[in-house]
C-alpha cells in the first residue's frame, strides 16, 4: 500500500505511518488486495485527504467504511463517480438536503465538490474487500482515523462535526466539544431513515448557519 497523502496532512500525522502498527496495517492490506478484489482502488484509499487539504477543513462528516460493490467506493465516505447509481443512504443525503436548503436533487454522485468547499469525508476505515461490508475492520484503519479526528480536534479551532448513526456518535469522545460544535442524528441508511431518525434533522442549513457565524463562507450543498 503506498501512502498517498497530501503534505499538509503529511505534516500532521505523518508520525502515524512511521508506528509498528501501521506498518503491520500496511503489509495486511496489501495482501487483501492481492489476494480479492478490494476498494476504492489503491490510488485512491487517501483521496478524503487529496481532495480537501487541512487548512481548508471546516466541517467533517463521518462514514464508516466504503461501498463494497463494483465501481462504488472513490474514497469519499458516501461519495460514487460520476454516472455511478446512488446507493440507498446517499440518496437519502440528497433527499435530506434538497428538504433542507431547497437544492435542486443532484444528478451526480461525486461529493468532491464538497470536499473541494472544506468538507472531510472521511471514513473509519479506509478499505474494504468486495461485497463484505466491514471486512478491513480491525486490520488498524480505526487506529489511524481515530487519531486524525483526535488531532484535528486539538489543533484546529470552530470545526463542524456531522455524526450520523450510532457507529459515528461514538467518535463524539475524541472530539473537543467547547472548541468544536458536533452535530448528531440518525445514520441515512434506510434501516435508521425509515423509523423517522435521518429525515428532518437540518444538518445542512445548520452547518452553514454555524459557518457564517464564524465569519466563514457555507456550503453550497
Amino acid at each position: 500500500m503506498e501512502v498517498d497523502i497530501e503534505q499538509s496532512w503529511k505534516a500532521l500525522v505523518g508520525t502515524e505511518f512511521e508506528k509498528p502498527y501501521f506498518h503491520d496495517l500496511a503489509r495486511q492490506v496489501r495482501e487483501e488486495y492481492r489476494q480479492h478484489p478490494c476498494y476504492p482502488k489503491g490510488s485512491n484509499i487517501f483521496a478524503a485527504f487529496s481532495h480537501c487539504p487541512l487548512k481548508e477543513v471546516k466541517v467533517i462528516i463521518l462514514g464508516q467504511d466504503p461501498y463494497h460493490g463494483p465501481g462504488q467506493a472513490n474514497g469519499l465516505c458516501f461519495s460514487v463517480n460520476e454516472g455511478v447509481p446512488h446507493p440507498p443512504s446517499l440518496t437519502n443525503i440528497f433527499r435530506e438536503a434538497v428538504r433542507d436548503v431547497g437544492i435542486a436533487y443532484p444528478e451526480s454522485g461525486d461529493l468532491s465538490r464538497w470536499a473541494r468547499q472544506g468538507v472531510l469525508l472521511l471514513n473509519a476505515v479506509l478499505t474494504v474487500r468486495a461485497n463484505q461490508a466491514g471486512s478491513h475492520q480491525r486490520l488498524g484503519w480505526e487506529i489511524f482515523t481515530d487519531a486524525v479526528i483526535k488531532t484535528l480536534s486539538e489543533e484546529k479551532e470552530g470545526l463542524i462535526f456531522l455524526l450520523w448513526g450510532g457507529f459515528a456518535k461514538k467518535k463524539s469522545s475524541l472530539i473537543d466539544g467547547k472548541k468544536h460544535r458536533i452535530l448528531t442524528s440518525g445514520h441515512p441508511s434506510p434501516l435508521s431513515a425509515n423509523r423517522g431518525l435521518w429525515f428532518g434533522n437540518s444538518h445542512f442549513s445548520k452547518t452553514n448557519e454555524l459557518l457564517q457565524q464564524q465569519g466563514k463562507p457555507p456550503i453550497h450543498w
